[in-house]
């Protein structure tokens, strides 16, 4: 039975998120694609507090929080962004993918002009564009 049981959830097993994707670089932002507004319009409510806690303190899915901005840059460039390169940047491939199983944040997906202003940050170099506090 349990051979059964583990036969059966091998096949409901979701498909791994693709290594890179096409994106649009002319795409219309929400909001100009600079760390600060990704961080305070996108990220911090999005993906860290108030609609999901996946990346709250308390959450870190994925060893990320993002509870402040410093703490959200240093996750983000640990390898699930490549400055200049948003189409093979693990966060733009999951924030550009409503309705997979590896869709972020989960649940409701990101406008299309809230996906454009990371891909565009990305594109751009991922810049924090200050200095950001200490963790």
């Amino acid at each position: 039975m349990a051979a059964l049981v583990s036969s059966a959830c091998l096949a409901c097993a979701s498909e791994p998120p693709p290594t890179c994707i096409t994106v649009d670089l002319t795409c219309a932002p929400l909001y100009a694609p600079t760390f600060s507004n990704v961080y305070a319009m996108t990220l911090r409510d999005t993906c860290g507090s108030q609609r999901s806690s996946c990346h709250s303190a308390a959450g870190k899915q994925g060893g990320m929080s993002f509870e402040d901005p410093a703490h959200a840059y240093a996750a983000l460039l640990a390898g699930r962004v490549v400055p200049g390169d948003p189409g093979c940047s693990k966060m733009i491939v999951r924030t550009s993918s409503p309705g997979a199983d590896y869709q972020m944040p989960p649940g409701d997906a990101m406008s299309e002009a809230e996906r454009c202003a990371l891909i565009q940050w990305v594109q751009s170099g991922a810049g924090s564009g200050a200095a950001l506090e200490a963790p």
